[in-house]
C-alpha cells in the first residue's frame, strides 16, 4: 500500500490537528471527513485539500477509498462509534483518548479487542514528544531503577468545545480521567508496572465557575494531586493544575532512584507563548547523577513544521506516523486496546479516590 486514505470522525480543533500531521505524512491522505457541526465538516475537509464531507457516521463508513479510521470526537461518543463501525466495516483504527468514560463499557472493549479484526491504536500523543521520548529511553541508567516518579502539568483551562462537553463530567468523564489518562498511561509506560492503590485530591476552585449552559454550570475540575502506588514498589505523583498558563514549562517529569535524577520539560503550545517574551522555550532533558554530582542539560529541539502542526509538541506527527506504519503493514500498534483500557481505569479510581476521600484499589 503506497498511500493511506483516512476517513476522520470528529473535525473539532484536535480533529484539525490530526489533519494537519497527515497531511506531512508521504503516505497519508484524508478522503472523508465527518461532525455533525457541517460547517467544521466543510473546514475540516478544505483543510485537507478536498475531502468528501459526509453527514453521518454511516455515510462516511459507506465511502469505499478509506484504509484507517481516526475518531477525534467528544470522549462519550468514543464507545458508541467504536460499535457502529464494529457491526458495519472492519478499518484499523486510531482513537483518541480516552478510549471510555464509563466503568460499564469496559466490557465491551475488551469484547471488542479480542474480536475485532483490524489494529487498533489509542491515541497518547504524550508519549511521543521528544523530550519525554528520551527520558524513557534514559530513565533506568540515569536513576538506576525509578523508585519514585512525579508528573507536573501547569497548563491553561480547558478550551472552549461544541456543545461545552468538556465542561461536565457526564461527557467527558471527568478532568482525572479527561486531562490526566496522558500521565497515567506514562507512569505505566515508564515504570514497566502496574499501580495496585490509588489515592486522589482533587476540585474546581478556579475555572468556569462564571458559565452555565442550558442552565447547568460545568463541574469539571481544574486542579488535583494523584498518588500511586505500583506493585514492584516504586511510587507516582501526578500534580495538575489548570490556572498556571503563565508558567515557562507545561510539563515536568521527574524520575528518580539510587543513581540519580533525570528530569523532561515540555513547554505549551507555541500559539500561546507571548510574542513580547521572545522565541517560546525548547524543551530540555536534565540528567543529575548523585555521583558525581553534576547535571546535565541536553535541549531537545522540535522541527518548526512539526511545532507549527498542532498543540502536542511535535508528538502527534510521530504518532500518526508509526500508526501509518501499521496500517500499511509494518508493525503492531504500540498503544494498545489495552493500555486505552489501564489508562482510563487508573483515571475514573482516581476521580473516585477523590470524590470519597479514601484510597481505590485496582
Amino acid at each position: 500500500m503506497s498511500m493511506v486514505r483516512y476517513g476522520v470522525i470528529g473535525c473539532g480543533m484536535m480533529g484539525c490537528e490530526h489533519i494537519q500531521n497527515i497531511n506531512l505524512l508521504p503516505h497519508g491522505q484524508v478522503v472523508a471527513v465527518q461532525d455533525p457541526v457541517r460547517d467544521l465538516a466543510v473546514s475540516a475537509a478544505k483543510l485537507a485539500g478536498g475531502a468528501q464531507v459526509c453527514d453521518t457516521l454511516e455515510a462516511l463508513l459507506a465511502v469505499q477509498d478509506l484504509d484507517a479510521l481516526v475518531i477525534v470526537s467528544p470522549n462519550d461518543c468514543h464507545v458508541p462509534q467504536l460499535r457502529q463501525i464494529a457491526a458495519t466495516r472492519t478499518l484499523p483504527i486510531l482513537c483518541e483518548k480516552p478510549l471510555f468514560t464509563a466503568p460499564e463499557d469496559e466490557v465491551f472493549l475488551r469484547d471488542f479487542a479480542a474480536s475485532y479484526g483490524a489494529p487498533v491504536w489509542v491515541a497518547m500523543e504524550y508519549r511521543y514528544m521528544p523530550p519525554i521520548a528520551l527520558l524513557r529511553d534514559e530513565a533506568q541508567e540515569a536513576t538506576g531503577g525509578i523508585a519514585m516518579l512525579s508528573i507536573r502539568e501547569h497548563r491553561f483551562p480547558f478550551l472552549p468545545k461544541v456543545g461545552a462537553w468538556n465542561r461536565f463530567n457526564s461527557r467527558s468523564g471527568g478532568t482525572l480521567v479527561e486531562k490526566c489518562c496522558h500521565f497515567f498511561d506514562l507512569m505505566r509506560l515508564i515504570l514497566r508496572d502496574e499501580p495496585v492503590r490509588v489515592m486522589a485530591s482533587a476540585g474546581q476552585a478556579v475555572n468556569h465557575k462564571d458559565e452555565t449552559y442550558d442552565g447547568r454550570a460545568p463541574d469539571i475540575w481544574d486542579n488535583g494531586y494523584v498518588i500511586l502506588d505500583f506493585a514492584g514498589g516504586a511510587r507516582a505523583m501526578l500534580e495538575l493544575c489548570m490556572f498556571a498558563e503563565g508558567s515557562r514549562y507545561q510539563e515536568e517529569i521527574s524520575a528518580m532512584g539510587p543513581a540519580g535524577k533525570i528530569e523532561a520539560r515540555v513547554p505549551g503550545p507555541g500559539r500561546f507563548w507571548p510574542v513580547h517574551l521572545g522565541d517560546a522555550p525548547v524543551p530540555q532533558v536534565i540528567v543529575s547523577p548523585r555521583v558525581p554530582k553534576g547535571p546535565r542539560l541536553i535541549e531537545v529541539p522540535v522541527d518548526p513544521t512539526l511545532l507549527a502542526a498542532g498543540d502536542h509538541n511535535g508528538s502527534t506527527y510521530y504518532q500518526h506516523e508509526r500508526f501509518n506504519a501499521v496500517v500499511r503493514g509494518e508493525g503492531r500498534p504500540e498503544v494498545t486496546l489495552a493500555d486505552g483500557i489501564a489508562a482510563v481505569r487508573i483515571g475514573l479510581a482516581a476521580q473516585e479516590s477523590a470524590a470519597t476521600g479514601r484510597a481505590v484499589a485496582i
